[in-house]
């Protein structure tokens, strides 16, 4: 399958990386201290930011101290986190100025999940800290598109959750593509089963038969 288009988004977790692994470890030390009972696998919060998810789980007063207490346990556990298969080889093949990743991690452990799994880091990495709403509001694919010098309907999103899907959508993007078994879960246009094969030369991707999902 091949598409034209000018520019990619990635989201990371989950289509880059693996960081679940990783997540669960802090989530589950802070769930023990500020909100007992709470699973990060039953909570379905992929793609959302930390800060989102504590203000909705704590009352006002603990809201900073909340947040600086995941923050710390994510960025101690984010050495945890695994490349996904095929991103290593595309991010690497492509040139700068056509990609960037739109995380809802704060900047640090953006970085310090993609520098764990061996992933180069985007100059123009748009993070959850770039935006004044998260996923599922369309600011950090508008951001990453602007980034970009791009029209947001000239970009293609890769996404594995359904509230970056949404996102995406609000934002305008020409194509949204999911990834992976819960990208099967969401809205997107079409799934891949993963980055394997894929490729970007600036103007048409290239997508392997073989590869999607749906």
């Amino acid at each position: 399958m091949k598409f034209s288009c000018s520019g990619i988004l990635f989201d990371n977790d989950g289509v880059l990386v693996d960081s679940h692994a990783a997540a669960k470890a802090a989530w589950d030390v802070w769930a023990s201290e500020y909100h007992p009972g709470y699973d990060l696998d039953k909570a379905k919060n992929a793609g959302r930011r930390a800060e989102d998810m504590v203000r909705e789980l704590t009352s006002s007063e603990f809201h900073e101290v909340a947040i600086d207490r995941i923050n710390a346990l994510e960025q101690e556990t984010a050495h945890m986190t695994v490349p996904l298969a095929g991103a290593r080889e595309l991010l690497t093949s492509l040139d700068q100025k056509y990609w960037t990743i739109c995380t809802s991690a704060n900047p640090n452990l953006g970085k310090a999940r993609l520098e764990a799994a061996g992933l180069p880091v985007p100059k123009l990495l748009v993070t959850g800290n770039d935006v004044e709403r998260g996923k599922p509001y369309p600011d950090a694919y508008l951001l990453g598109a602007k980034k970009l010098g791009l029209e947001p309907s000239d970009c293609v999103v890769f996404e594995d959750a359904q509230s970056g899907v949404l996102a995406a959508f609000e934002a305008g993007i020409g194509l949204v593509i999911g990834v992976g078994t819960r990208g099967m879960e969401t809205d997107a246009d079409l799934v891949v089963k993963d980055l394997t094969g894929i490729s970007f030369d600036g103007e048409v991707l290239v997508i392997p038969d073989k590869n999607r999902l749906r």
